[in-house]
């Protein structure tokens, strides 16, 4: 084998882990959260976002752009979050047609309920198994991957 052949040997492995990584983090995350009666993690997710955002609120796109989670079918999931009571969704002032997304108190409480749980599975699936040098030094190699021009 070549050293440009083990090279990205190396990249590949890597690539492969931290996507493999990522989503049985996401899967247990979860499961978890199923098995306590909540709703999916992109529920946290977007209503966290929406929380963030405060009165002014995010239209679905800047949601979307906003999201840890991919959410390839944002429509569907603002539906479930306004059927559910949590995000409330009305016409923009200044374009008609566009959406404006906001939190409700019903989903303020959704998210504090939920919280204890989703902090528990950070806490045991990835804060436990790292020390505080190790989380720094992930997170300046995620901070290098986030930023990275993309094509």
């Amino acid at each position: 084998m070549s050293a440009e052949d083990e090279l990205e040997s190396t990249f590949v492995v890597a690539w492969a882990r931290l996507l493999r990584v990522s989503q049985a983090l996401l899967a247990a995350a979860d499961a978890d959260l199923k098995s306590k009666g909540f709703p999916p993690l992109a529920w946290y997710d977007a209503m966290l976002e929406l929380k963030r955002a405060g009165d002014a609120g995010l239209r679905p796109f800047e949601l979307q752009r906003e999201m840890l989670l991919a959410q390839y079918n944002i429509s569907r999931l603002i539906d479930r979050l306004v059927g559910a009571g949590y995000v409330d969704r009305r016409s923009a002032v200044s374009d008609g047609r566009g959406q404006i997304l906001t939190i409700t108190e019903a989903g303020r409480a959704q998210l504090k309920s939920m919280w204890p749980t989703y902090q528990s599975i950070i806490k045991h699936a990835f804060a436990d198994r790292l020390d505080a040098q190790e989380a720094a030094a992930l997170t300046s190699i995620l901070a290098k991957l986030e930023t990275a021009p993309r094509d």
